[in-house]
C-alpha cells in the first residue's frame, strides 16, 4: 500500500475542506436537525463520491495529458478564482480597481 501518498492526500484534502462552504453547509444542516449522525453520513457519502469522481477524472486525464500540464491547469484555475475573489468588490463596496471615466 502507498501509505505516504494516502497520508499526504488525507492531509491535503482535510486542510482544504476545513472552513469551506461544504463544511459550513454541514454545520448549518446539523444545527437545524436533531440527527447529526444522519447529516454526517450524508455529507461523508457525498464527499466520498465527489472524491471518487475527481480521482477517476484525474486518472483518465493523466492517461491523455502529462501530469505537469494538469498541475499547471489546476494552478491557473485556482489563480483565476482567487484573483476574481480578491478583485471583485463585495456588495455595496467600491471596486478596488481604478476606473477610467470619459
Amino acid at each position: 500500500m502507498q501509505l505516504p501518498l494516502i497520508a499526504s492526500t488525507f492531509i491535503t484534502v482535510f486542510l482544504a475542506e476545513l472552513g469551506d462552504k461544504t463544511q459550513l453547509a454541514t454545520v448549518a444542516l446539523s444545527s437545524t436537525t436533531h440527527a447529526p449522525v444522519a447529516v454526517f453520513i450524508g455529507s461523508s457519502t457525498a464527499l466520498v463520491l465527489a472524491s471518487l469522481l475527481g480521482a477517476a477524472a484525474g486518472g483518465s486525464l493523466a492517461a491523455m495529458l502529462p501530469g505537469h500540464w494538469l498541475q499547471l491547469a489546476a494552478a491557473i484555475g485556482f489563480l483565476i478564482i482567487g484573483g476574481n475573489l480578491l478583485l471583485r468588490p463585495a456588495e455595496g463596496e467600491a471596486s478596488p480597481l481604478p476606473t477610467v471615466e470619459d
